[in-house]
C-alpha cells in the first residue's frame, strides 16, 4: 500500500465515517490501487470481454463512490448496484456518463425516480417490464434496461415460462432499449458443480428466444469457469475487493483492506482470573492482557474467535468479543512493547478477509459488508 492519500467524495454513496483518526477506536485502510489491479487482472482473464464493477452494499462496505472513481481510471463505465437508493446516491457522486444498473429492479411506483437519475433497471418480472414500458410510452422515449432471466438460481429474474410467454408477444418490449440479457450463477465457486453447466444451457436457451442483445452470466467466480461463461460482459464484485473467487486455491486477487484497532488499556492478571463476559476464559497462569477498541458493533463477528497481530506476533483473543472491545493475550510480547493507542492488526498481511470469514463460519462478503461506520477510513492508492 502507498501512503498517498486519495480525496474522498463526501457523498451518501461513500458510507464513509468522518471520524478523525485520533478520535476513532480503529482504522480501516482501503487500497484503491489494489482494487484497480484486481480489475486489471480480471480484464486480462476476460481477454477482450467487457468488465463491469459491482458496487452494491456501498461497494461491499468499502465506499461505492471512491471505488467507482478508481475503476473509472481503469476504463470501467458500467456499474451495478442492488437497490434504487444505492443507484441514486452513486449517480449523485459520479454525475452523468456512466451506466448504472439496479439489480433488484424498481419497486412499484419508483420508476420516475429511476428515470430522473438516469438509472437502468434490471427487469426481473413481467410486471416490472410492463411498468417500465408504460413509462417509455408516457415519455415517448426508448428507455434502457437489462432483462434478467432465471436460469436456475430461483432468486431473481423471469422464470422460463414467463420468458417464453413474452417471446410470443410482439409488443412486449415496445419502448425498451434492451442493453443486456443476463442471469446469475448459483455455484460458480464450485467449478465441478453440475449446476454451472445446467445454468449455462438454460441461459443459452432463454436468451435466444428474446430480442438479440449483449449477454452476461459470469460473476467473480464465473470468470474463472472459462471463456464460454464470459459472453459479452462479466460482473465481478467480491473479487475486486480481494475476496478469493477460487476457494481452495491460492487467491489470484490482491488484498484490499487492512483493519487495525487501538489498544485502549493493558493490564496484568493472576492465575484463575476470569476474563470477559460470562468468565468463559480463566487465566491458566499470570497473563498480560490488552483491551482493544473493536467489537461486534463494528462488524467483528462474535464467532470469529481469532487473534490480532503486532509486529509479526500473534495475540490470541481471550474471553468473548464484546460490543466495543476485545481482550487479547499479549504475554508473548516483551513487557512494555505495546501500550495505549498502539495499533494491532485484525485484517491485513497476517490474516486475510477470507481467514477471518473461515473463523466466523461465514464468507468474505459478509465480513466486508459488516465493517462498521465508527472506523477512521483511510483511502490510499498506488
Amino acid at each position: 500500500m502507498s501512503d498517498a492519500k486519495v480525496p474522498l467524495p463526501q457523498t451518501p454513496a461513500t458510507g464513509s465515517s468522518t471520524v478523525s483518526e485520533a478520535a476513532a477506536g480503529a482504522v480501516l485502510t482501503i487500497d484503491l490501487g489494489a482494487i484497480r489491479e484486481n480489475y486489471r487482472r480480471l480484464k486480462a482473464r476476460l481477454a477482450g470481454v467487457r468488465c463491469a464493477g459491482v458496487l452494491k452494499a456501498d461497494g461491499y462496505g468499502l465506499g461505492a463512490a471512491p471505488v467507482a472513481s478508481a475503476l473509472i481510471k481503469e476504463g470501467c463505465d458500467i456499474f451495478f448496484v442492488a437497490l434504487l437508493g444505492e443507484g441514486i446516491a452513486l449517480r449523485e457522486a459520479l454525475g452523468p456518463g456512466h451506466d448504472i444498473f439496479v439489480l433488484n429492479g424498481l419497486p412499484p411506483g419508483s420508476e420516475s425516480e429511476a428515470l430522473a437519475a438516469g438509472l437502468h433497471p434490471v427487469i426481473n418480472s413481467a410486471a416490472q417490464l410492463t411498468a417500465w414500458r408504460e413509462v417509455a410510452r408516457a415519455t415517448e422515449r426508448r428507455l434502457p434496461a437489462a432483462i434478467q432471466v432465471d436460469s436456475g438460481m430461483s432468486r431473481l429474474g423471469m422464470p422460463p415460462a414467463e420468458v417464453e410467454a413474452l417471446a410470443k408477444d410482439a409488443s412486449a418490449f415496445d419502448g425498451i432499449d434492451i442493453r443486456l440479457i443476463m442471469s446469475h450463477l448459483a455455484c460458480a465457486d464450485e467449478p465441478r458443480n453440475p449446476a454451472n453447466e445446467q445454468q449455462w444451457l438454460a441461459f443459452e436457451r432463454l436468451r435466444k428466444v428474446l430480442p438479440e442483445a449483449p449477454a452476461s452470466l459470469a460473476n467473480s467466480s464465473g470468470i474463472f469457469l472459462g471463456s464460454s461463461y464470459h459472453f459479452d460482459l462479466a460482473r465481478p464484485g467480491a473479487a475486486l475487493y480481494g475476496v478469493n473467487p477460487t476457494p481452495g486455491k491460492p487467491n489470484p486477487m490482491l488484498p484490499v483492506v487492512r483493519l487495525q484497532a487501538k489498544v485502549a488499556q493493558t493490564r496484568g492478571v493472576e492465575e484463575g482470573a476470569g476474563v470477559g463476559y460470562g468468565h468463559t476464559y480463566h487465566a491458566s497462569g499470570p497473563l498480560r492482557l490488552a483491551t482493544i477498541s473493536l467489537g461486534y458493533a463494528d462488524g467483528w463477528h462474535r464467532r470469529a474467535a481469532s487473534a490480532a497481530w503486532f509486529e509479526g506476533v500473534r495475540l490470541p483473543f481471550v474471553g468473548r468479543v464484546s460490543m466495543d472491545s476485545i481482550i487479547l493475550d499479549i504475554s508473548a510480547l516483551p513487557a512494555g512493547s505495546l501500550g495505549e493507542g498502539d495499533l494491532v492488526e485484525l485484517i491485513g498481511p497476517s490474516q486475510s478477509v477470507d481467514d477471518v470469514a473461515g473463523q466466523a463460519g461465514t464468507i468474505g462478503y459478509e465480513v466486508l459488508t459488516s465493517l462498521g461506520a465508527r472506523f477512521h477510513r483511510r483511502y490510499v492508492d498506488e
